[in-house]
């Protein structure tokens, strides 16, 4: 797992978006639009008397998994075409623009569908991490099974799995058991 005193707050808030669904056990949090609201009520990225429908709900889980399939791409692996074409026709169908205080900038949505704030704020916060190089250390571990999003604190930012306790001694064990027998990883 990640120390999270290593993390920005707003790779943290990317990493968690994308972990509200672990593949490995199939783990769904998001599994109403109340339940979506709510996550992002906790986040203050939407007033609490918002109400979300099953196309918000359905729009949030494209942009997950478009952010899955980019994070993957950071890690050095192949993300999703079509999860990507998802996230940049969302992306596209909400209207941000920077709003200017005298602390800086943000993004803000400036349309008027309910989840507009809350992905705007998702918006802002790749602008932060693109700001503050912490961007290209979100990444997806590698193991095909896990696919959990982390942040790679590493130096030289090499690292490939979620935790090398788990998936990366996983992998490790698999491979040198293949090498063993002569026979492929399956």
């Amino acid at each position: 797992m990640d120390d999270d005193s290593a993390v920005p707050a707003a790779a943290r808030l990317l990493r968690d978006f994308v972990n509200t669904v672990e593949p490995q056990i199939d783990d769904e949090t998001l599994t109403s639009p109340e339940r979506l609201r709510d996550w992002f009520v906790e986040r203050r990225l939407l007033p609490a008397r918002v109400r979300l429908g099953p196309a918000d709900l359905d729009a949030a889980v494209t942009i997950r998994e478009g952010l899955r399939a980019v994070l993957l791409g950071h890690a050095g692996h192949h993300g999703d075409p079509a999860a990507l074409d998802g996230l940049n026709r969302v992306l596209a169908a909400t209207p941000v623009a920077p709003r200017f205080t005298a602390d800086g900038h943000r993004l803000v949505a400036v349309g008027g569908a309910p989840l507009d704030e809350a992905v705007a704020g998702l918006i802002d916060a790749i602008r932060q991490c693109d700001v503050d190089g912490s961007w290209r250390r979100l990444k997806v571990c590698a193991r095909d099974t896990c696919r959990w999003a982390y942040y790679d604190a590493s130096r030289n930012q090499a690292r490939r799995w979620c935790s090398m306790a788990g998936c990366g001694n996983y992998i490790k064990m698999r491979r040198a058991y293949a090498v063993r027998t002569g026979r492929a990883p399956v």
